[in-house]
């Protein structure tokens, strides 16, 4: 099981970038569109950037585990 892990690891790191990279790109693109459903678009393009580099904290082990009391 421990290596099923590690693939899933690997697996979330390339697709956490190359979703990253095509969220930035897009979002260089939105920048200087001004309509109310451009800023929506740019405000979700800002959340799958975030959640990208959540992606990569949490597959490196940056992030804490969490476990409560």
């Amino acid at each position: 099981m421990e290596s099923l892990a590690g693939i899933e690891k690997i697996v979330a790191l390339v697709g956490a970038v190359v979703v990253g990279v095509f969220a930035v790109i897009s979002l260089k693109g939105e920048w200087n569109k001004t309509g109310l459903d451009d800023h929506v678009t740019k405000l979700l393009l800002g959340l799958m950037a975030f959640g990208c580099i959540l992606v990569l904290l949490a597959a490196f082990g940056i992030l804490p585990r969490g476990g409560g009391a």
